[in-house]
Protein backbone atom coordinates (compact mmCIF):
# COMPACT_ATOMS: atom_id res chain seq x y z
CA UNK A 1 0.00 0.00 0.00
CA UNK A 2 1.08 3.47 -1.07
CA UNK A 3 1.60 5.81 2.26
CA UNK A 4 -1.23 9.02 2.32
CA UNK A 5 0.49 12.85 1.89
CA UNK A 6 -0.56 13.14 5.21
CA UNK A 7 2.09 10.29 6.41
CA UNK A 8 5.83 10.94 7.58
CA UNK A 9 7.95 10.02 4.23
CA UNK A 10 4.48 10.02 2.04
CA UNK A 11 5.48 10.32 -1.70
CA UNK A 12 3.93 13.74 -1.87
CA UNK A 13 3.34 13.04 -6.03
CA UNK A 14 1.95 9.60 -5.82
CA UNK A 15 -2.08 9.61 -4.93
CA UNK A 16 -3.39 6.47 -2.16
CA UNK A 17 -4.27 4.45 -5.00
CA UNK A 18 -0.29 4.60 -6.18
CA UNK A 19 -1.56 7.56 -9.17
CA UNK A 20 0.55 10.44 -10.21
CA UNK A 21 -0.48 13.70 -9.31
CA UNK A 22 0.36 17.50 -8.76
CA UNK A 23 1.11 18.49 -5.70
CA UNK A 24 -1.48 21.44 -3.66
CA UNK A 25 0.50 23.93 -3.09
CA UNK A 26 -2.82 26.27 -2.78
CA UNK A 27 -2.41 26.58 0.80
CA UNK A 28 2.15 27.61 0.93
CA UNK A 29 3.17 30.82 1.48
CA UNK A 30 4.55 33.05 -1.19
CA UNK A 31 8.57 33.64 -0.34
CA UNK A 32 10.81 34.53 -2.42
CA UNK A 33 12.64 31.43 -3.47
CA UNK A 34 16.32 31.40 -5.35
CA UNK A 35 18.00 28.37 -6.88
CA UNK A 36 21.48 27.98 -8.29
CA UNK A 37 22.45 24.85 -10.38
CA UNK A 38 25.57 23.95 -12.17
CA UNK A 39 26.73 21.44 -14.79
CA UNK A 40 29.75 20.80 -17.11
CA UNK A 41 30.57 19.72 -20.78
CA UNK A 42 33.98 18.39 -20.88
CA UNK A 43 35.45 18.56 -24.33
CA UNK A 44 39.04 18.31 -26.23
CA UNK A 45 41.25 21.41 -25.05
CA UNK A 46 41.22 22.08 -29.29
CA UNK A 47 37.15 22.17 -29.18
CA UNK A 48 37.33 24.69 -26.25
CA UNK A 49 39.65 26.97 -28.09
CA UNK A 50 37.53 26.46 -30.96
CA UNK A 51 34.41 27.77 -29.09
CA UNK A 52 36.25 30.18 -27.54
CA UNK A 53 37.64 31.78 -30.86
CA UNK A 54 34.20 31.78 -32.17
CA UNK A 55 35.10 29.68 -34.92
CA UNK A 56 32.31 26.65 -34.56
CA UNK A 57 30.26 26.31 -37.65
CA UNK A 58 27.18 26.84 -36.41
CA UNK A 59 27.85 30.25 -34.57
CA UNK A 60 28.15 31.73 -31.13
CA UNK A 61 27.86 28.55 -29.39
CA UNK A 62 28.10 30.41 -25.66
CA UNK A 63 25.44 32.70 -26.92
CA UNK A 64 22.94 30.76 -28.10
CA UNK A 65 23.68 28.57 -24.83
CA UNK A 66 22.42 30.83 -22.74
CA UNK A 67 19.45 31.80 -24.64
CA UNK A 68 18.31 28.20 -24.46
CA UNK A 69 19.10 27.76 -21.02
CA UNK A 70 16.91 30.48 -19.89
CA UNK A 71 14.29 29.97 -22.14
CA UNK A 72 14.23 26.35 -21.21
CA UNK A 73 14.11 27.41 -17.56
CA UNK A 74 10.73 29.30 -18.91
CA UNK A 75 8.92 26.13 -20.33
CA UNK A 76 10.20 23.78 -17.06
CA UNK A 77 6.77 23.16 -15.94
CA UNK A 78 6.25 22.24 -20.13
CA UNK A 79 8.79 19.37 -20.06
CA UNK A 80 9.11 17.79 -16.33
CA UNK A 81 5.84 16.27 -15.55
CA UNK A 82 4.01 17.57 -12.47
CA UNK A 83 6.05 20.60 -12.05
CA UNK A 84 4.29 23.66 -11.41
CA UNK A 85 4.04 26.31 -13.84
CA UNK A 86 5.65 29.38 -11.81
CA UNK A 87 6.27 33.57 -12.94
CA UNK A 88 9.53 33.33 -12.95
CA UNK A 89 11.51 36.79 -11.66
CA UNK A 90 14.58 36.39 -13.01
CA UNK A 91 16.63 33.64 -15.01
CA UNK A 92 20.38 34.04 -15.26
CA UNK A 93 22.97 31.75 -17.39
CA UNK A 94 26.40 32.10 -16.91
CA UNK A 95 28.77 30.21 -18.79
CA UNK A 96 32.79 30.19 -18.50
CA UNK A 97 35.40 28.06 -19.51
CA UNK A 98 37.42 26.00 -17.75
CA UNK A 99 40.89 24.76 -19.26
CA UNK A 100 41.14 22.40 -16.30
CA UNK A 101 38.03 19.96 -17.66
CA UNK A 102 38.69 21.06 -20.21
CA UNK A 103 35.53 22.59 -21.37
CA UNK A 104 32.80 25.09 -20.23
CA UNK A 105 30.85 25.35 -16.77
CA UNK A 106 27.40 26.56 -16.78
CA UNK A 107 25.82 28.09 -13.83
CA UNK A 108 22.03 29.14 -13.56
CA UNK A 109 20.43 31.20 -11.24
CA UNK A 110 16.13 31.08 -10.98
CA UNK A 111 14.40 33.27 -8.43
CA UNK A 112 10.69 33.73 -8.22
CA UNK A 113 8.01 34.46 -5.36
CA UNK A 114 5.80 31.91 -5.22
CA UNK A 115 4.77 29.02 -3.41
CA UNK A 116 6.48 26.37 -4.83
CA UNK A 117 10.81 26.49 -4.93
CA UNK A 118 12.89 26.80 -8.15
CA UNK A 119 15.27 24.00 -8.32
CA UNK A 120 13.37 22.38 -11.87
CA UNK A 121 14.10 25.85 -13.38
CA UNK A 122 17.72 26.34 -12.56
CA UNK A 123 18.65 22.55 -13.71
CA UNK A 124 16.41 22.67 -16.46
CA UNK A 125 18.67 25.53 -17.85
CA UNK A 126 21.77 23.98 -16.89
CA UNK A 127 20.92 20.96 -18.43
CA UNK A 128 19.61 22.31 -21.92
CA UNK A 129 22.43 25.03 -21.99
CA UNK A 130 24.94 22.12 -22.07
CA UNK A 131 22.74 20.27 -24.82
CA UNK A 132 23.18 23.09 -26.71
CA UNK A 133 26.38 23.25 -26.44
CA UNK A 134 26.94 19.95 -27.27
CA UNK A 135 24.91 20.32 -30.50
CA UNK A 136 26.55 23.62 -31.34
CA UNK A 137 30.08 21.59 -31.08
CA UNK A 138 28.97 18.34 -31.88
CA UNK A 139 30.65 18.54 -35.71
CA UNK A 140 34.07 19.50 -33.92
CA UNK A 141 33.98 16.82 -30.97
CA UNK A 142 31.55 14.22 -30.88
CA UNK A 143 33.39 12.96 -27.81
CA UNK A 144 32.16 15.68 -25.00
CA UNK A 145 30.57 14.85 -22.45
CA UNK A 146 27.92 16.22 -20.36
CA UNK A 147 28.60 15.85 -16.29
CA UNK A 148 27.84 17.01 -12.70
CA UNK A 149 24.48 18.60 -13.34
CA UNK A 150 23.46 19.54 -10.04
CA UNK A 151 21.60 21.68 -7.84
CA UNK A 152 24.44 24.16 -5.66
CA UNK A 153 22.01 25.95 -3.55
CA UNK A 154 18.55 26.85 -2.54
CA UNK A 155 17.27 29.25 -0.58
CA UNK A 156 13.23 30.17 0.90
CA UNK A 157 10.45 28.68 1.32
CA UNK A 158 9.59 26.23 4.57
CA UNK A 159 12.65 24.25 4.78
CA UNK A 160 14.60 27.43 4.19
CA UNK A 161 18.54 27.21 3.00
CA UNK A 162 20.58 24.34 1.57
CA UNK A 163 24.21 24.99 0.01
CA UNK A 164 26.24 21.06 -1.55
CA UNK A 165 28.85 20.63 0.48
CA UNK A 166 32.03 21.98 -1.46
CA UNK A 167 34.55 19.49 -2.85
CA UNK A 168 32.40 16.49 -2.93
CA UNK A 169 28.49 15.55 -3.92
CA UNK A 170 25.70 15.66 -1.48
CA UNK A 171 25.42 11.90 -0.43
CA UNK A 172 28.66 11.49 -1.37
CA UNK A 173 30.76 9.43 1.21
CA UNK A 174 34.97 10.95 2.02
CA UNK A 175 36.91 8.43 1.42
Amino acid sequence: MVPSADEPNALTHIGARGEARMVDVSDKEATSRVAIAQGQVRMAASTLAAIMAGDAKKGDVIGAARIAGIMAAKKTADLIPLCHPLSLSKVLVDIAPDDALPGLTVRAEARCVGPTGVEMEALTAVSVACLTIYDMAKAIDRGMSIEEVRLIEKRGGKSGEWRAAQGKRQGEKRR
